[in-house]
């Protein structure tokens, strides 16, 4: 099979999105890291340096772009899939109990991941749009990403958007850490209970310190 036939075939799409998967899940590690700096109790120095350095570094913004094409690479393929999944079959099979075989949320991922996508948009006109345009405008060092945090979480009903996404991420990652390994052929029977119990670890503290920023900055703005 030619290179271009394999990814055009139902493998190679999966093997695309395992891999663009493993991809977002290592840039995940970052996020939270940069992000966790929040709350380091020096009024957001810590935070508000380390924003500055992923904001105007020029091998980070290269990255970036990197970044943006595995997502929407990853987006694609998923939507595709889900798609070719529907016209294999057209009628659906008459009341099958998938709950016998798997996970609610492993038979979800596509709502999952439209709910993912709809955070994702919030998430990115909160932050990433007014970053973008501190740089480009040559005012990234009077661009205070900590305060605008506070801002932003100022509002419980933010927080709760934030929650209710994070609480999307955690079922995706719950399913989407192993079965990246999985789709890409990283299947042992000594090696694939320890990467599930790694993936459920890394799913649920990636995810709590997401839950918790939020939390924080909103608990903070109270005590003002």
């Amino acid at each position: 099979m030619s290179k271009t036939g394999f990814l055009h075939s139902s493998i190679g799409k999966k093997f695309v999105m395992g891999l663009t998967g493993l991809f977002l899940i290592s840039f995940l590690v970052v996020h939270v890291g940069i992000n966790a700096c929040i709350f380091i109790p020096d009024n957001g120095e810590t935070f508000n340096a380390a924003a500055h350095f992923m904001a105007t570094n020029p091998v980070i913004r290269v990255m970036e772009i990197g970044l943006f094409a595995g997502l929407l690479l990853h987006i694609y393929q998923a939507l595709i899939l889900t798609l070719e999944n529907k016209k294999a079959r057209p009628i659906a099979y008459a009341k099958v109990n998938g709950a016998a075989n798997s996970k609610w949320y492993s038979r979800s991922m596509g709502v999952l991941g439209s709910l993912l996508l709809l955070f994702l948009v919030v998430h990115l006109s909160h932050f990433w749009v007014d970053t973008k345009v501190a740089v480009f405008s040559g005012k990234a060092d009077e661009h205070n990403t900590y305060v605008e945090m506070q801002e932003v979480f100022s509002h419980i009903w933010v927080v709760a958007i934030y929650l209710f996404g994070v609480g999307s991420l955690l079922f995706h990652l719950l399913h989407g850490f192993q079965s990246a390994f999985q789709t890409l052929g990283l299947n042992h029977k000594k090696y694939t209970p320890l990467i599930k119990k790694i993936g459920i670890w890394y799913s649920v503290i990636v995810c709590l310190l997401f839950a918790l920023m939020p939390i924080v900055m909103f608990m903070r703005g109270m005590n003002n």
